[in-house]
């Protein structure tokens, strides 16, 4: 079994696009407006060449390209001719199972495409891969134990023991707990419940059912450390299984391999790994199935590699906004922001913004904002 499966993603080649977005890039025109000496004296003057010898046929066929990359039907649109379409038309209603990392990089990274797939009828499944338990801060704890015993004193008359003793157990270790001391396998699991409620409202907030939600908990990641443990089998056999049981004919998996902790890096490896076991294995949904790779909060796909692009109008990225905030614990008090200061919300917004503005220099459509997507072929 390959479990590295991330260090041989190979990212589509676009040559022509490449090329010629670099020179829009280098001018500061806009495709159709790149003339036959821009080429010239940029040293592309083959790639006129190759088209008649017209600098405009050239600009036609990569914007051409770009133009089919953007889709308001990232499910693929029922009853269509999709030959110039990232996705295809059938089947329709598709299954799709969202692969988040983190309990929020779905909506982070691909929130308002969720909320697309939702809208158009779509069987979509999120599967949060780990509990993300360590990137919640202790005051977060104690919120909520406060209300826990404050519920009890309510409801019970505070005469629960269990709740007394746990919450008095809880409070002393916070208490006593010294920069740097790793929390205790109770502390790491109410964590990671705190996070799973955080999910669970985003995800209803999208209108997603519970029943399709999966919380796969992958044993790498519960280390209780910054540094996980390695990726292996069992955490392959979880996702397998699940793919197994929902077959599905979309998956969306984060290739944000910039996250600092490797986290990211390691489930997307355990999700290509399980696919490829089923594959193996001669599932037939498998042959039948497109894996789309978004990234997040850390990186953008270059827009000569895009492949699908979904935009959203300002009202649908206020609806994202509202969907990221449902994480409470991730928002000014996450340990993990790193050295950027801007909330996930935020950094979410200027990422999908800047993806907009970027296909609006080149002369295409001006959006909003705009989520990205390349298709990881095995």
């Amino acid at each position: 079994m390959n479990l590295n499966l991330t260090s041989t993603i190979k990212m589509p080649e676009h040559a022509l696009r490449r090329q010629v977005i670099d020179l829009c890039n280098k001018t500061g025109k806009p495709l159709l407006k790149l003339s036959t000496k821009d080429y010239m004296d940029n040293g592309l003057g083959h790639l006129v060449k190759q088209f008649q010898g017209q600098a405009g046929l050239v600009n036609i066929e990569v914007f051409n390209e770009l133009q089919h990359t953007i889709t308001g039907w990232p499910g693929g649109k029922p009853d269509v001719d999709d030959s110039t379409r990232p996705e295809r038309a059938k089947p329709f209603p598709k299954r799709v199972v969202v692969f988040s990392p983190h309990p929020d990089d779905d909506v982070i990274s691909m929130g308002g495409t969720i909320r697309r797939l939702m809208q158009q009828h779509h069987d979509v499944h999120i599967a949060y891969e780990t509990s993300g338990n360590i990137a919640v801060g202790d005051e977060e704890v104690s919120r909520f134990m406060h209300f826990i015993n404050g519920f009890n004193k309510i409801f019970a008359n505070g005469s629960d023991e269990v709740i007394k003793h746990s919450y008095q157990s809880v409070k002393h270790f916070l208490k006593s707990k010294q920069e740097g001391d790793l929390d205790n396998a109770t502390i790491l699991r109410l964590k990671g419940l705190i996070r799973r409620g955080e999910a669970r409202l985003a995800c209803a907030y999208n209108g997603i059912d519970s029943s399709h939600i999966h919380f796969l908990d992958l044993p790498f990641y519960e280390s209780g450390r910054i540094e996980k443990l390695p990726m292996g089998e069992r955490d392959v056999r979880l996702v397998q299984q699940l793919l197994a049981d929902i077959r599905p004919h979309q998956v969306y998996v984060a290739a944000d391999l910039a996250d600092p902790h490797g986290t990211h890096r390691k489930c997307t490896d355990a999700v290509l790994a399980a696919i490829d076991e089923e594959r193996r294995a001669g599932a037939a949904w498998v042959s039948d199935c497109r894996v789309w790779m978004y990234r997040g909060a850390w990186a953008e796909w270059d827009v000569a590699d895009i492949e699908m692009c979904v935009p959203m109008s300002p009202e649908e990225l206020r609806e994202k906004r509202n969907a990221i905030l449902r994480h409470q614990s991730q928002m000014e008090s996450a340990p993990f922001m790193g050295n950027d200061e801007r909330l996930f919300w935020q950094r979410a917004e200027d990422r999908n913004r800047d993806t907009a503005r970027r296909y609006d220099d080149l002369g295409l459509a001006c959006y909003e904002a705009m989520e990205a997507f390349v298709e990881y072929r095995f």
